[in-house]
């Protein structure tokens, strides 16, 4: 499992532009130097957070990138899905058949359990998460994660 460039960059971008206190927003330049990304890769990720809802644009040689909703409605696991996709989906296993056209394993398989499981406790979490919640200091932030994860034990602990 691995946390792809563009879900970890389309992330920070969106936490930089929640965290803007300019009424215009930032632009691709701005988000490019304070991110340390090119250009063009800024471009590319504002395009996938506007086209899903995340960011608007602002009109005009001084206009930018703001949030389109209040950082409170803009759950992670929204934005994570939208940069990268989930991390287990139901073409997983065609993806992963090997040199056949269907999995040797696609009528009884414990690992398709062990990933839907996964994929089940990751959104848990994330569904938890909002923008609003990340734009802190990381301290701040981690104290924040930290009281979902052990609210969301608890929660489940309850269910049993």
């Amino acid at each position: 499992m691995k946390i792809t460039a563009q879900e970890e960059y389309g992330l920070r971008l969106l936490v930089r532009i929640a965290s803007c206190n300019n009424a215009n927003g930032m632009s691709i330049p701005q988000l490019s130097e304070a991110e340390g990304l090119t250009p063009h890769y800024v471009a590319k990720l504002t395009r996938i957070l506007r086209l899903a809802g995340f960011i608007k644009s602002t009109p005009g040689n001084i206009g930018g990138y703001l949030l389109a909703l209040p950082a409170k409605e803009i759950v992670i696991n929204n934005v994570l899905k939208a940069l990268g996709g989930p991390l287990y989906d139901n073409g997983f296993c065609g993806n992963h058949a090997g040199t056949m056209k269907l999995c040797t394993h696609s009528v009884d398989c414990s690992a398709r359990s062990l990933w839907q499981m996964i994929q089940y406790t990751i959104d848990q979490l994330l569904d938890k998460v909002t923008l609003y919640d990340l734009i802190n200091p990381e301290k701040t932030s981690a104290k924040i994660l930290e009281q979902l994860l052990i609210n969301g034990i608890k929660d489940e602990q309850v269910v049993e």
